[in-house]
């Protein structure tokens, strides 16, 4: 089939056996999207752009890549939130330029909002040490907490992380630069703050 493109100042005419390629690698791997097909035909030396790669398999009545089964990150939130407690770090200047930092813990099922410590320092072992304190002041509340959401501060590390995990909580990271996937925690430490003038 002729999947020729014009070439334009910014294009470059795909040929036939980047086409080819292109349908075969979206025949046998129906998981794939048109940017991994994309990927893979570059590093079989047909570099081509997405919006082409796209199109090869849409024009030949091959559908995209199905959406990946389960719920939505707003949907296992909602249905999880009884077993989810949040963790974040914030800060706060006080009148005299100084700044300290706080950890606080967020329970998602309550609202519950527990900051366990503020320092002028976190390290890792600081954040350990709430970590435990967390635990101690829940109890047996710990029991129905089934996951603990935080992102990929480097102040968090294993330790702070097997605290959860010895009580059979699962650690859920959230993505790199995306804050509204701790969006609940985000919010309350929002309200936290003192705005500006």
């Amino acid at each position: 089939m002729g999947l020729q493109r014009p070439a334009g100042p910014h294009r470059t005419a795909t040929n036939q056996g980047s086409a080819q390629e292109a349908l075969q690698l979206a025949r046998e791997n129906a998981k794939w999207g048109h940017r991994r097909i994309q990927g893979e035909l570059a590093r079989l030396g047909h570099p081509i752009a997405a919006s082409t790669v796209w199109e090869i398999p849409h024009a030949a009545g091959i559908d995209p890549a199905p959406r990946r089964t389960g719920p939505t990150w707003r949907e296992f939130l909602t249905n999880q939130a009884e077993g989810i407690i949040a963790v974040d770090f914030f800060h706060l200047d006080t009148a005299l330029g100084r700044r300290l930092h706080a950890l606080a813990f967020l329970e998602h099922g309550t609202r519950r909002l527990h900051i366990t410590g503020v320092t002028t320092n976190p390290t890792r072992e600081w954040a350990v040490q709430q970590a435990r304190n967390l635990a101690t002041d829940l109890g047996t509340r710990m029991e129905s907490l089934r996951f603990l959401l935080r992102d990929r501060d480097g102040k968090y590390g294993q330790s702070f992380d097997a605290v959860f995990q010895s009580e059979e909580m699962e650690i859920l990271k959230s993505a790199p630069r995306a804050p509204r996937m701790n969006a609940h925690c985000e919010r309350v430490i929002g309200s936290i703050r003192p705005r500006g003038p």
